[in-house]
């Protein structure tokens, strides 16, 4: 049996952190699913950045955006439709085997509103009606001034994709912030099934404090130890008479998302994130070139531990060196919605640079 089907069968889905036109095209998706056993998929503004910047695949779908009067962030959702509308029709077979639980895209609104609840929730409702397919997340940062949106977005029926979360209490914050939108909705009598995936980001915990590491056998274990946190959070809500209560009118759980499981230090091994965070009624969300590593070499040993392990004894150690581990997880939200923005506007600007160049040829 194959690394990603013994992964697939302990109860994990496999999502591609990935999105590019030739991907699409090429047929190099469709075998991620045939052979792979990958059932969703995830994009951001730094992978449309890095998948426009390196190809000219877009430069048809640009040059026919502008020829329409449209540029910037009306010429990539333009670009960005396409590929998520491709993306959701290849996994609607698995969307629709599993009734409604897998086989979802995401995509996300605009970084620049990460701090506007208002207009999130607007261009959320926008992009979910203009992409018109079923098995859709809209992706909202779960910062702060997120949370209201995801909340609305969820009582509008909107399937939403919390992302930038890091920490057991930020995961808590989208968890309710998605609870309650479930909550409005039974108390309306509409339907309490809305589809949702709250994305905890492992790799960074180990980038930030590389430095820092109280002892050699503790590099590149705080990662993990914050998701093992966040996983026994997960597994008490779905415990809770709240969540249950719910269950019982016929919603389904926001599942936990491990995210930005590509490993970062060369000397560990390339799929040392997909090996230690197997765990059941979760998904897990790989850059591709970790996701072949992974199909190649990887190794599911024993699942997540459910009383989160010796993870207690490692953030304490961290903590004693130094390291304010609840300041550390909102650093890292922040740096996280910079570094999208950042990539947000060198994808406009590439966009635009493509436009300009094709327009003059």
């Amino acid at each position: 049996m194959t690394p990603t089907r013994t992964l697939h069968d302990l109860g994990q889905s496999l999502w591609l952190d990935n999105i590019t036109r030739d991907l699409l095209t090429g047929g190099g998706l469709a075998a991620h699913i045939a052979e792979r056993d990958v059932t969703g998929l995830t994009s951001n503004p730094t992978i449309f950045e890095q998948a426009v910047g390196s190809s000219d695949a877009y430069d048809a779908s640009i040059q026919a955006s502008m020829a329409q009067g449209r540029d910037g962030e009306g010429a990539f959702f333009d670009l960005a439709v396409e590929d998520i509308r491709a993306a959701a029709d290849l996994f609607a077979p698995v969307h629709e085997r599993t009734d409604g639980v897998d086989g979802f895209v995401s995509l996300e609104v605009s970084p620049l509103l990460a701090r506007d609840a208002d207009a999130t929730l607007a261009q959320a409702k926008e992009l979910h009606a203009r992409v018109g397919r079923p098995n859709l997340f809209i992706k909202i940062p779960g910062t702060p001034e997120g949370l209201p949106a995801i909340e609305e977005a969820i009582f509008a029926g909107i399937p939403v994709n919390v992302t930038l979360l890091f920490d057991r209490d930020q995961y808590l914050a989208a968890a309710d912030a998605y609870l309650r939108g479930i909550e409005r909705r039974v108390a309306a009598g509409l339907n309490p099934h809305v589809p949702s995936v709250a994305s905890i980001f492992v790799s960074r915990w180990d980038v930030a404090v590389r430095d820092r590491t109280p002892e050699e056998g503790l590099r590149n274990r705080l990662g993990i130890a914050i998701m093992q946190q966040a996983y026994v959070a997960y597994l008490e809500l779905l415990a809770s008479p709240r969540w249950q209560r719910l269950a019982n009118a016929g919603a389904r759980p926001q599942r936990a998302l491990w995210a930005s499981t590509g490993t970062k230090d060369p000397e560990a091994s390339d799929t040392l994130y997909i090996d230690a965070l197997a765990s059941p009624l979760t998904v897990n969300t790989m850059p591709e070139k970790t996701l072949l590593a992974f199909a190649d070499h990887g190794r599911v040993a024993a699942p997540l531990a459910r009383d989160g392990g010796d993870s207690a004894e490692v953030i304490a150690a961290f903590e004693g060196a130094g390291v304010d581990v609840g300041a550390l997880a909102r650093q890292l939200q922040e740096q996280g919605a910079d570094a999208f923005v950042a990539s947000w506007h060198k994808l406009l600007e590439q966009i635009a640079a493509k436009g300009a160049t094709l327009a003059a040829s």
